[in-house]
């Protein structure tokens, strides 16, 4: 069936976010958008961020041999003495302060991030170069690309963060080795990767959303590949975003074998499931929702199709909101559905501009909120509910 055309139902209701109070009309904020701050995960023990080996292409890369102090490149090594950081230096040398330079930007970069976390804690480095031979064949404390760090209160329970934090930081590699304390490791200053960020051949295949390969010289920005999170779970990346009020409803399932049900936006939780458009190859199938956060918009718009449904930035919801129920919500419409297709029958010549819609709620809808607030029981209603 042909859909009726798109009719802008501008709800005071509709800028009401999830938070009674929070609103994205004029005043501070209006026209803007912001985020809330990212929560951060600790890092679980014997974990390791990217989930690679150390010394792979992906994370800090292959080691270049010992330094020594009589060695060429020891010139390349630059003391640390910010005064945030606690260094250990158990030998009573300085050692632990000479860093290559990638790695000295990446430790002052956390030991913000620690004071920002914990307030009146510090940074405390326990190993940064050595020379004295203590680690492995190959170690990158040898060549001062890595550091072992804790916190200056010395708190184990911190660390799973603190793990977190290093790699917000820009470390390379961050791997909460041991229960005292973390190790954390970069690319070499003069690597290719270190300047580039690593590179693949042009000829590279990667696998795009609805099948199939494609070289990653002819990507092009905005197509969707594969990819994984940081529990192993495969997704496709750049991940949709659908924005919506609290009160609107989404097709959403609490795992893949149970059926979509219309769900208020501001009831969906990360893990639940919703349905989502594969590219332009006209199928579709279940993702998993990654993340819920509160954002301010510009504006609130309820188009409203035929059938009662709309996929917005490829995420399949419902044209409805405040009622609970979307199949009573599709009947009640269905007068003034059958009023527009008789309407679009009849030729009516119209004066000024056809196209532009009229600001404020629909008179339709807001006669429907009126009579369902007499007639309906709260819960079918969402709790914010409509204003005039």
């Amino acid at each position: 069936s042909s859909d009726i055309p798109a009719i802008t139902l501008s709800r005071c209701c509709l800028l009401l976010l999830w938070v009674p109070g929070l609103g994205c009309g004029p005043g501070r904020g209006f026209g803007t958008r912001r985020r809330a701050p990212r929560k951060l995960t600790p890092c679980a023990y014997k974990q390791f961020v990217p989930n690679v080996a150390e010394k792979t292409l992906g994370a800090s890369g292959r080691s270049e041999g010992k330094i020594s102090r009589s060695s060429p490149r020891f010139k390349d090594l630059t003391p640390n003495y910010n005064p945030d950081i606690i260094f250990k230096d158990e030998e009573n040398t300085g050692a632990d302060r000479l860093l290559t330079q990638r790695c000295k930007d990446r430790l002052n970069a956390l030991a913000i991030s620690v004071m920002n976390q914990w307030p009146g804690v510090k940074l405390r480095v326990t190993e940064g170069w050595d020379e004295d031979g203590n680690h492995s064949d190959e170690s990158l404390h040898y060549e001062g690309r890595a550091v072992d760090v804790t916190t200056s209160d010395r708190d184990r329970r911190k660390y799973g963060m603190l793990a977190r934090l290093a790699v917000e930081a820009g470390f390379d590699w961050v791997y909460y080795e041991s229960k005292a304390h973390v190790h954390c490791s970069v690319k070499a200053d003069n690597s290719m990767a270190a300047k580039t960020g690593g590179c693949f051949p042009g000829n590279a295949l990667v696998q795009l959303e609805g099948g199939g390969q494609k070289a990653l010289q002819d990507l092009i920005i905005g197509e969707r590949i594969l990819t994984f999170d940081s529990d192993g779970h495969l997704i496709y990346k750049p991940r949709r975003e659908l924005e919506a009020t609290g009160s609107h409803l989404v097709h959403v399932s609490l795992d893949p074998t149970r059926r979509l049900e219309p769900t208020f936006a501001s009831h969906v939780r990360e893990g639940h499931y919703v349905r989502v458009l594969n590219g332009n190859n006209g199928t579709s199938s279940l993702a998993r929702v990654h993340g819920v956060s509160r954002v301010e918009g510009n504006g609130a718009f309820a188009p409203l199709l035929s059938e009662g449904t709309i996929v917005v930035n490829g995420i399949f919801a419902s044209c409805y909101a405040v009622l609970a129920d979307e199949t009573i919500a599709h009947w009640a419409f269905a007068p003034f559905r059958l009023i527009r297709h008789l309407s679009s029958l009849v030729p009516i010549r119209l004066h000024g501009n056809a196209t532009e819609q009229p600001l404020g709620v629909h008179w339709y809808p807001h006669l429907l909120h009126r009579f369902a607030t007499l007639v309906l029981n709260e819960q079918w209603m969402y709790p914010l509910g409509m204003q005039d």
